[in-house]
C-alpha cells in the first residue's frame, strides 16, 4: 500500500490516479492523512496531473489549520492504493516495532509481592463490605384501576373478586371505600 516516491513523476502519477474519484486521501473531509501525503510531496504537481494539483491546492489552503484537522497521522506507506508497492520504507519497520510497545508502562511481566499483597487486601475489604449489605429484593408496584360498568355495580363485591387473585409473591395493599390506597 502506498503511492511510491511522491517526489518522482511516477509517484505523482499514482497519486493523481488515486485522486481521480476522491477529494481526499481518506474520508470526505481533510484529515491528517492528507497532511502526511501533502508533506511528502515536494511541491505543486505539474498541470497535466489535474487531480493531484487540485488536491494539492485544496490542502495547501488549510495551511494554518493542519494541526487541528481530524485523524491521526500514520506512516506515509499506510495511505494510497493497495496494489502499489510501498517504497517509503516506513511501513516495514512499523510492523516489527508494534510488538515492543507496552501501553501500560510496566517493564516486568510479573506482579511484585507488594502489589499482589495490596490487591489481595483490597479484594478482601471489598468482599467484607459486600457481605454486610443486605440482599436487594426486587419489587414491583402495580396500580390496578378497576372501573365499574355503571353506577349500580357493587364496588365492595368487585374489590373482593379482584383481591381473590392469588400469585406467588403477590401482596395486596389496603384501600378504603373511596378507592384510596393506604
Amino acid at each position: 500500500m502506498g503511492f511510491g516516491d511522491l517526489k518522482s513523476p511516477a509517484g505523482l502519477q499514482v497519486l493523481n490516479d488515486y485522486l481521480a474519484d476522491k477529494s481526499y486521501i481518506e474520508g470526505y473531509v481533510p484529515s491528517q492523512a492528507d497532511v502526511a501525503v501533502f508533506e511528502a510531496v515536494s511541491g505543486p504537481p505539474p498541470a497535466d496531473l489535474c487531480h493531484a494539483l487540485r488536491w494539492y491546492n485544496h490542502i495547501k489552503s488549510y495551511e494554518k489549520e493542519k494541526a487541528s484537522l481530524p485523524g491521526v497521522k500514520k506512516a506515509l506507506g499506510k495511505y494510497g492504493p493497495a496494489d502499489v508497492e510501498d517504497t517509503t520504507g516506513s511501513g516495514a519497520t512499523d510492523s516489527k516495532d508494534d510488538d515492543d510497545i507496552d501501553l501500560f508502562g510496566s517493564d516486568d511481566e510479573e506482579e511484585s509481592e507488594e502489589a499482589k499483597r495490596l490487591r489481595e487486601e483490597r479484594l478482601a475489604q471489598y468482599e467484607s463490605k459486600k457481605a454486610k449489605k443486605p440482599a436487594l429484593v426486587a419489587k414491583s408496584s402495580i396500580l390496578l384501576d378497576v372501573k365499574p360498568w355503571d353506577d349500580e355495580t357493587d364496588m365492595a363485591k368487585l374489590e373482593e373478586c379482584v383481591r381473590s387473585i392469588q400469585a406467588d409473591g403477590l401482596v395486596w395493599g389496603s384501600c378504603d371505600s373511596s378507592g384510596i390506597r393506604h
